[in-house]
């Protein structure tokens, strides 16, 4: 519960609300792709961050994220150098293990990008351990589109398929346009073989499961990131308690199967 204060080495501006953390990892252990870190801003507050880093680069903690509150307000405002308390890293990984001899279907909406960008590096990094890789990618504008540099070299060099459509297009937008689920006819897998990994917002993520689940991937193949009011990450305080679940231990990440019902519940 106490964390541990670690520096700064780098921020810098994704788009114009999101911004990415370099944080030296003052021997923290390494991650799984999929899990999360606590940061505290001193004298400002916690929140839980998805690590967007690549897992194979264990000394530098790396966090994306869009600033929409006092405590990512005041995150985006430290300098290289600061002090940054570091609790993690907490929750379940992407399945990883199962998903190799398979296709692999990642589907983002936005921000939901970042949690699955330690999953691309991996695959990158181990691309013959794989089948036919697609990443179905939806976001609100052009200008909204993250890591435009690694998607171009993932597409290019790694052999994963990249799609992007956009909600509101510009002049210089040559791209789809659309919702993320409009891409689905246009990527190339085999629903028998394939293992699907979706993260975004929670309503976005519904509708995806249900297409691909139209396309014939099954519910325990389907894999979530949800996200929750997380406050001690390791299910003691009980504000993410997701039905019989709490989201910091037993998640973030969960089979489709095991939180369908939940889902469609307005309630929750």
């Amino acid at each position: 519960m106490v964390p541990r204060p670690c520096r700064i080495r780098r921020i810098s501006a994704e788009t114009a609300d999101t911004f990415t953390l370099e944080i030296d990892a003052d021997g923290h252990a390494g991650f799984r792709p999929g899990q999360f870190n606590m940061l505290y801003v001193f004298g400002v507050g916690e929140v839980p961050i998805s690590l967007s880093g690549n897992p194979a680069l264990p000394a530098t903690l790396v966090h994306t994220t869009r600033e929409v509150g006092t405590v990512t307000s005041a995150m985006r405002r430290l300098r290289r150098g600061a002090a940054l308390g570091v609790r993690g890293p907490y929750g379940t990984g992407w399945p990883l293990a199962a998903a190799a001899g398979r296709d692999v279907v990642l589907v983002a909406g936005g921000i939901g990008l970042a949690p699955l960008r330690p999953v691309l590096y991996a695959i990158a990094a181990h691309r013959e351990t794989y089948r036919s890789v697609v990443l179905l990618y939806g976001t609100r504008g052009p200008e909204d589109v993250l890591f435009r540099r690694e998607l171009d070299h993932w597409s290019a060099a790694a052999r994963i398929e990249v799609l992007i459509s956009v909600d509101h297009a510009t002049r210089t937008w040559h791209g789809a346009v659309g919702v993320v689920t409009s891409l689905m006819p246009r990527a190339s897998f085999d629903p028998t073989q394939a293992i699907a990994l979706v993260c975004g917002p929670e309503i976005m993520m519904r509708f995806t499961a249900e297409a691909l689940a139209r396309r014939g991937i099954t519910d325990d193949r389907i894999h979530l990131s949800l996200e929750r009011n997380m406050k001690c990450a390791i299910a003691l305080c009980g504000h993410c308690q997701l039905g019989p679940s709490f989201v910091c231990k037993d998640g973030p990440v969960f089979p489709y199967r095991h939180v369908k019902s939940l889902l469609a519940l307005r309630e929750i």
